[in-house]
């Protein structure tokens, strides 16, 4: 028998740079400068939170002069509040100034740093030494957008590695204080589907998904896919190997799932917007959102980490549920992942908590955070407003932590991503063209001339931003 479902928070907590800038969520919500957030958080009734002590902020210049005044604060507002921290190290950063991701000696100053923050919270159990590995590498290395800002697959591989290396290191480092201590591993989950031409663009794209864990539970053996493809770019067998005989299986696995972390890759670029359109040195394609365009929708949350518990046979939380969009698609969201929860809890799967996330919202994920534009997402609470104001959302997080139920009219109602307004490009199968016969008799609706992408008012829907959210 199952414990209940918990359910958890946390906030949007980035710290990417650019160039010799860093772009900091926290800074930009305020958070930093407000003590009182802690009382609004508690008072959502969640009592375990996905929490910041980066590295970024506690050594941005020296490990020998670390700053510890505003995480002793934090830390010791949540403790004495009775809530519960999964501590995060590091969030689609580089590290400070002192390293990066291609950094050789990477892994062991992460080790270092973490083995500082055990040191001074020995108290706390739960730690996420590097949020999503495989998202931050590929957005620093493989597109160029993050520092160091490469656009190299041995960059990409380097960048694997020596995070994936870091973490088993770190972990390494937190339990010699705590032996306790669990690991969080937090991934982004999706799948990517194609036109025939490009079905093997998609299946690469789906073996690479699982590279994080398959790494940290050391299933990265000669025959592994990825090893394949890793040796072809030069890597070092024993780089590989290492994993192999190092093995950190994380004690829970976090699935980060957003609406458009299911793509579909089509070579048929005259359907799509000029900003999807890339390539991979072989066939040019448009890389747009599965759910702008198949038919069929999305596979969601629930077949997704269905396929997560058949691959590790591991406890697993879902450790970000947001949507950029208004409130009641906000609402809607949160009760589809927590519905998919139930739902495979009942079918035996060890899914232990849904994290509402980015609880003071975030800013300029619309350009994957390349640019301080000021767009900003409000969460359970709006910071626009001084003090934060509650939203919807607030609502909703207080009555299912205390009572387990919400009732709002906007729930009645399907989320955009089950309409049909919800294509904008000539629809597909997952596997094949859907024809104009079929089209019509199956999708009335969609009877239309939509070759040229319609603008609507739906979040989500900036091809850039698809690449990730």
């Amino acid at each position: 028998m199952l414990p209940p479902l918990e359910l958890w928070g946390g906030v949007e907590c980035t710290v990417n740079r650019i160039g010799d800038g860093y772009l900091d969520q926290l800074e930009r919500s305020g958070h930093t400068r407000r003590p009182d957030d802690l009382d609004l958080l508690a008072g959502l009734g969640i009592r375990t939170f996905r929490y910041p002590v980066l590295w970024e902020h506690v050594a941005p210049e020296d490990m020998d002069a670390p700053q510890w005044s505003w995480s002793d604060r934090q830390l010791g507002g949540l403790r004495e509040l009775g809530i519960r921290p999964i501590i995060g190290l590091l969030h689609h950063g580089s590290g400070p100034r002192y390293t990066s991701l291609i950094d050789p000696e990477f892994p062991e100053k992460l080790a270092r740093y973490a083995g500082m923050v055990a040191e001074r919270y020995q108290w706390v159990e739960s730690y996420t030494p590097i949020n999503e590995p495989l998202t931050t590498a590929r957005f620093s290395t493989l597109y160029g957008h993050w520092y160091p800002h490469r656009s190299e697959p041995l960059a990409f591989a380097r960048a694997m590695l020596l995070q994936c290396r870091g973490i088993i290191l770190a972990m390494r480092a937190i339990r010699r204080i705590n032996p306790d201590a669990r690991l969080v591993q937090t991934e982004d989950l999706g799948r990517t589907y194609s036109t025939p031409t490009l079905a093997y663009q998609a299946e690469f794209e789906n073996q690479r998904r699982w590279l994080t864990n398959d790494l940290l539970c050391g299933l990265v053996t000669a025959h592994h896919p990825m090893a394949e493809y890793f040796r072809w770019l030069g890597v070092d067998a024993g780089d590989l190997e290492w994993f192999i005989d190092n093995p950190l299986p994380p004690d829970l696995i976090g699935v980060n799932h957003y609406l458009t972390s299911e793509r579909f890759l089509d070579e048929r670029l005259g359907r799509y917007p000029e900003s999807s359109h890339g390539g991979n040195g072989r066939h040019r394609y448009a890389d747009v959102e599965a759910v702008r365009v198949c038919a069929e929708g999305i596979a969601g949350p629930h077949e997704l980490i269905k396929e997560v518990w058949e691959r590790y046979h591991r406890p697993i939380a879902i450790t970000e549920a947001h949507l950029g969009c208004d409130c009641d698609e906000q609402l809607r969201w949160l009760k589809e992942m927590i519905d998919a929860a139930h739902s495979l809890r009942f079918e035996g799967v060890d899914l232990q908590a849904v994290t509402a996330w980015s609880l003071l919202g975030s800013y300029d994920w619309d350009s994957l955070l390349t640019r301080s534009g000021g767009h900003y997402e409000p969460g359970a609470f709006d910071t626009s407003f001084d003090p934060p104001r509650p939203t919807a959302l607030a609502a909703m997080l207080r009555d299912l932590a205390t009572h387990g139920t919400h009732y709002h009219e906007a729930l009645e109602s399907p989320g955009w991503w089950r309409r049909p307004e919800r294509i904008l490009y000539p629809p597909v199968s997952r596997n094949r063209e859907i024809t104009q016969r079929e089209r019509s008799a199956r999708y009335p609706l969609l009877d239309m001339d939509i070759a040229t992408p319609r603008v609507t008012d739906d979040a989500e829907r900036t091809p850039l931003k698809a690449f990730i959210r």
